[in-house]
């Protein structure tokens, strides 16, 4: 047998390769060829579910927009509205306040990115927030913020894989008299040591 001979084999195989299952005593069958049209249809499914959820975001987004006038000055409590029904502001969400208002879109990054309450990643179900403004950094709030990102094996501005935990900062939350703070959702905690940050970790676990 030749090479050429030992090639078509080779060629052969591969193209009628059958992956054998067995189960109790039947004995399934699945070609290659199947197995690829399956991913195929489940990749075309996953592509027809994601362009659903954007086109619902769309409707959603516009319904939103609706009662406020086509002005920039309105662009604000616009991405305030959407970052409270999302808990972020998604991209398809920027394209059609860039639409509805008349603003490129690296303006309305530009924003998102400089305002400290807006997101372009969607919050865990706990967030984590550590304040550095300056009364709380002096008193230590930094070790907390190394702690959490240590127990959580996350930076600032992540949120974990299963969505129950982001961390985030803020330089003032308005409560410097009870320094150092942060803060799960909207609770918070005041006089915050690694240690009580570690009791609070433990119970949201």
């Amino acid at each position: 047998m030749n090479l050429k001979d030992n090639k078509n084999i080779m060629i052969n195989w591969g193209q009628s390769l059958i992956y054998h299952f067995f189960v109790g005593n039947s004995l399934y069958k699945t070609n290659l060829f199947d197995i690829i049209q399956a991913y195929n249809g489940r990749e075309r499914r996953n592509e027809k579910m994601c362009e659903c959820v954007e086109n619902k975001i769309r409707q959603e987004v516009n319904e939103l927009m609706y009662p406020y006038k086509q002005e920039k000055d309105n662009l604000i409590q616009i991405l305030n509205e959407i970052q409270e029904k999302y808990g972020y502001i998604p991209k398809v969400a920027q394209e059609e306040v860039s639409k509805y208002l008349g603003v490129p879109m690296a303006e309305i990054y530009g924003v998102i990115t400089f305002y400290a309450r807006f997101t372009l990643e969607p919050k865990g179900k706990y967030n984590i927030s550590v304040c550095l403004g300056t009364a709380c950094f002096v008193k230590g709030s930094q070790a907390i913020l190394d702690r959490l990102k240590e127990r959580l094996k996350l930076e600032e501005g992540k949120t974990s894989e299963d969505g129950k935990f982001s961390i985030d900062t803020t330089r003032c939350v308005g409560a410097c008299g009870i320094a150092p703070v942060f803060t799960v959702n909207d609770e918070v905690y005041g006089h915050a040591t690694v240690k009580k940050l570690d009791q609070v970790l433990d119970e949201l676990s």
